[in-house]
């Protein structure tokens, strides 16, 4: 089952062209620019304002008997951390996102071929 769905994924033409010109990581090795590390932050901090922040919310709540500022600030900052986490995407990650997917691709394609690389 597994090998028929490498072969079908081996047949379309982006794999045939991922695995034709040798896709690889080396975009990796040159130094990010300060979108990117912008980009990279905001991923970072919106980790920081998701989860935690929501169960400090949910804490404050508790401790200051307030249910509204769990009710209320809970989905408002896991919205804000969501949007963060966009702008980080849209600033950092489409570029290196399509390079990561064309090498594992390749990979997946070459290593369910019995190719070697």
């Amino acid at each position: 089952m597994i090998s028929r769905i490498v072969n079908r994924i081996a047949n379309t033409p982006y794999a045939r062209k991922a695995v034709e010109e040798k896709a690889d990581l080396s975009a990796f090795k040159q130094k990010p620019s300060a979108r990117i590390l912008l980009g990279v932050f905001l991923i970072g901090f919106s980790y920081i304002i998701g989860w935690p922040a929501v169960s400090a919310m949910a804490g404050l709540a508790i401790y200051f008997q307030e249910p509204l500022v769990a009710i209320i600030g809970g989905p408002l900052t896991y919205g804000l951390s969501h949007l963060v986490f966009m702008a980080g995407m849209y600033l950092a990650g489409a570029k290196y996102s399509a390079i990561f997917l064309r090498w594992a691709t390749r990979r997946l394609v070459e290593k369910g071929s019995g190719e070697s690389t």
